[in-house]
């Protein structure tokens, strides 16, 4: 049973374990209360935090989330006392000697990640701003400054902002949590960069994500697992069409949560794979709903309730839910809010789900339902046009307002009131992030007069602005217009005039030489006087058409490439 108290007026879960003790101390702050321009400035603070530590014969931990932050460990009581006291007295004092070191570790430690399989999801659904920042790197890294991380850690990092969580018989003598006083932190509203759901955006080859916002509850969790039961057995045992089949239900603030499907499956059979998750969904929605699936979800949550309890696994589920403002859960009201869910429950959460969903897919599924998701801008600003140097067609427009990059039909704008990031490169480069998650990538090299337009932008982008490392000369890109690149791309000598020059004179040789060379085979069979000058004429006849044959595909080849 899990009961409150609190220590050194931090709130404080305590709960009974079978197990070894553990306790975990949590903040509300995450990725999604980082600005882009300054992601990672969390994980950083956890990082130095950590640093006083040291190396240890005890395991210890730390990590950052999208909504919280928590440092865990696990042992005896005095080694815990040890640990949470030593990172409260951290955190009042970050070793800022680290800084630039710890800086380079999360750089490091970002190079070695792999990105999530529904990690696109966040940034096509929220933009770059709240739930969508984790789906950026850390880029936010190179600009955060000491005084930055020490007002982060005094916003956040607060007695007020934490709670404390022991699975133990008692929370441990001398624990004393010397942390500032502050308030208490909701969680973002979640944005959205989706003007229509259901919406779709094209994803890589090999698998089909679909996610949605719902109501948090039994209910959204428990159609969240039978979804996955039941496109397991339809897509994976029976249609044999993917191999991984999976959800997920995962909290977002305080009553919301977001259910994740995923299906992989051969490229030849991604369209089939798109249609057997669609079908399911429809099916749940429409009230086809197995009560014997809801009933094996149900017995089996009931159990990993069961077994969470009895080794404290609950416990940082409900502190974090403290920390949203939520009751504190028996085990008992859990499991009777689960076995109350009936067929019809999951069916309503269904369709709730469907309405918001957001599908990620190789195969484009207009026909089913789904709207396109937006990937470029609808306007552009009125402003300064700077053409192109490869692309006359191309131009990059800059106003007071904002920045646009036009190709063709394709128009990318960031206004400067809605840019999150601007990073830049000491050779001039800038890329603009806008809140909606639209991209403007300026290279001055590539652009008439673009040193003027780095100008111009700098002026306006000053506090979302994040140096980057120098590049390579290699790296940084030279202009070329189409016309050079197809030149190029053709041998030398290969120019249209010629070729054509080329065709008008070898096509007669050819047929002119290969006319002559097919009487003087017939002459071998009716003339054998002379037969030695025939054999040399046939020879020299038959080298020469078999050689404008080949000029003739060589020039058919530079006009085919001038044309590119």
């Amino acid at each position: 049973m899990i009961t409150q108290t609190e220590a050194g007026g931090v709130p404080v879960l305590l709960a009974p374990t079978t197990g070894p003790t553990h306790a975990g101390l949590a903040f509300r702050v995450g990725f999604a209360d980082e600005p882009l321009a300054r992601r990672g400035i969390t994980h950083l603070t956890e990082h130095l935090a950590l640093h006083s530590m040291g190396v240890t014969d005890y395991h210890y931990n730390g990590a950052t989330g999208v909504e919280f932050t928590y440092f865990h460990m696990q042992g005896d009581e005095d080694k815990i006392v040890g640990f949470l006291n030593g990172v409260c007295a951290s955190l009042r004092d970050l070793p800022m000697r680290r800084l630039a070191v710890e800086k380079d570790v999360l750089q490091a430690e970002a190079s070695g990640r792999s990105p999530a399989v529904a990690e696109p999801m966040a940034l096509w659904r929220h933009g770059a701003r709240d739930y969508g920042t984790p789906a950026y790197p850390e880029w936010g890294l190179p600009a955060i400054t000491e005084d930055e991380l020490r007002a982060w850690v005094a916003r956040y990092f607060t007695r007020e902002n934490a709670v404390l969580w022991v699975a133990g018989d008692a929370v441990p003598a001398g624990l004393e949590l010397d942390l500032p006083s502050g308030v208490r932190h909701p969680t973002p509203a979640p944005s959205s960069a989706l003007p229509v759901t259901p919406a779709f955006f094209p994803g890589s080859s090999g698998l089909v994500v679909w996610d949605a916002m719902t109501p948090r509850g039994a209910k959204s969790a428990i159609f969240a697992d039978v979804l996955e039961r039941v496109m397991f057995r339809e897509l994976r045992q029976e249609a044999g069409l993917s191999y991984t089949v999976q959800t997920d239900y995962q909290p977002i603030g305080r009553d919301g949560a977001l259910v994740t499907a995923v299906a992989d499956g051969l490229p030849e059979n991604q369209g089939a794979v798109l249609g057997g998750m669609v079908d399911v969904l429809a099916a749940l929605r429409a009230g086809r709903v197995d009560p014997a699936d809801v009933a094996a979800v149900v017995t089996k949550r009931v159990e990993q309730f069961r077994h969470a309890e009895s080794v404290g696994a609950r416990l940082p589920g409900q502190a974090l839910n403290l920390l949203l403002g939520r009751p504190v859960e028996d085990i008992e009201q859990v499991i009777g809010q689960s076995r109350a869910v009936t067929a019809a429950d999951v069916a309503e959460a269904a369709a709730g789900a469907w309405q918001s969903g957001l599908l990620m897919s190789p195969v484009h599924p207009e026909h089913l339902g789904f709207a396109a998701a937006p990937s470029r801008s609808e306007t552009a600003v009125h402003g300064y046009a700077h053409t192109s140097l490869e692309e006359p067609g191309h131009h990059l427009i800059v106003a007071r307002g904002g920045v646009s990059l036009v190709q063709d039909e394709n128009v990318a704008t960031v206004r400067y009131a809605d840019c999150v990031i601007a990073r830049a490169w000491p050779d001039g480069a800038r890329q603009l992030v806008g809140a909606d998650g639209i991209v403007v990538r300026v290279e001055p090299t590539l652009f008439a007069d673009g040193q003027r337009a780095i100008g111009a932008i700098d002026a306006a982008t000053g506090p979302v602005r994040v140096f980057q490392p120098p590049r390579a000369a290699d790296d940084i890109p030279k202009p070329q217009p189409r016309a050079k690149r197809a030149a190029a791309a053709v041998p030398v000598g290969g120019n249209r005039a010629l070729s054509i020059f080329f065709l008008v004179v070898l096509w007669p040789a050819v047929l002119f030489f290969g006319a002559i060379g097919a009487l003087l085979v017939i002459s071998l069979f009716v003339d054998t006087e002379d037969l030695g000058a025939t054999i040399v004429a046939l020879v020299f006849c038959l080298g020469v058409a078999v050689a404008g044959a080949f000029g003739i595909r060589a020039s058919m080849r530079r006009l085919r490439a001038a044309r590119a």
